[in-house]
């Protein structure tokens, strides 16, 4: 699994996140919901490398990584599909694919059947460029370019915003299936209840900067959950 011991994080003198603990095992979904501008997104950051911990221990397998950075944790197979999906505007979607070839040895560096098969509009749209593609289709591209890194962790920010409804299902979907894979770890920060909720096997429910609710799914009270989300 991938762990968080006694984690805080600033940004310059501001703390954003206080003493947390947190686990995303392989095989599972771990979703972390809560209202904006509570820390969800900072969470990733610092699971991603792209912020560092100020205190705390970051795990992975039971080796400590707290001081990798990112380029280090995506070689180490960590993902991060961010929110606003920062797919390359001028890049066709075949070299938006690529560009995680970065994180692969040559002998692997090629675009799996499996991504056509989660993903099939991809196939048929490899000579477009990814500025072209409706919102739907860029959050497509960049979970699908994520997964060419084969990674360990997947994290993905808010992956429903903006998108709709028929694509929803069908990103859920791909989840679903890579939870059944058994060789991943994935992580949603997610606004939409219903979907982070039918999703998850872990539940944090965050609150400036803290966790109040954490455990697995069917251990916690749904009311409760969405009670602590609402306020």
């Amino acid at each position: 699994m991938f762990s968080l011991k006694n984690a805080s994080l600033h940004y310059s003198k501001s703390q954003i996140l206080y003493n947390i603990s947190f686990k995303a095992k392989v095989g599972e979904i771990t979703t972390v919901i809560g209202p904006n501008g509570v820390g969800k997104t900072s969470l990733l950051r610092l699971l991603s490398g792209t912020h560092p911990l100020s205190s705390g221990t970051y795990y992975e397998f039971g080796n400590d990584i707290s001081n990798f950075n990112s380029h280090e944790l995506a070689l180490k197979g960590v993902a991060y599909v961010p929110q606003g999906r920062e797919i390359f505007p001028l890049l066709t979607v075949k070299e938006n694919l690529e560009i995680g070839f970065i994180c692969l040895k040559k002998n692997d560096q090629f675009i799996p059947d499996f991504i056509y098969e989660m993903f099939p509009v991809l196939k048929h749209m490899l000579k477009r460029r990814g500025g072209d593609l409706s919102g739907g289709q860029q959050q497509q591209l960049a979970i699908a370019r994520a997964l060419i890194t084969k990674p360990k962790l997947l994290l993905l920010d808010e992956p429903t915003e903006g998108i709709q409804p028929s694509i929803i299902k069908q990103i859920g979907r791909v989840i679903e299936a890579l939870k059944k894979r058994k060789n991943i770890a994935i992580v949603i920060i997610e606004q939409y209840f219903d979907f982070a909720y039918k999703l998850s096997d872990q539940v944090y429910v965050m609150k400036q900067g803290k966790f109040v609710i954490s455990g697995k799914k069917q251990d916690l009270d749904k009311e409760k959950i969405k009670k602590a989300v609402s306020i």
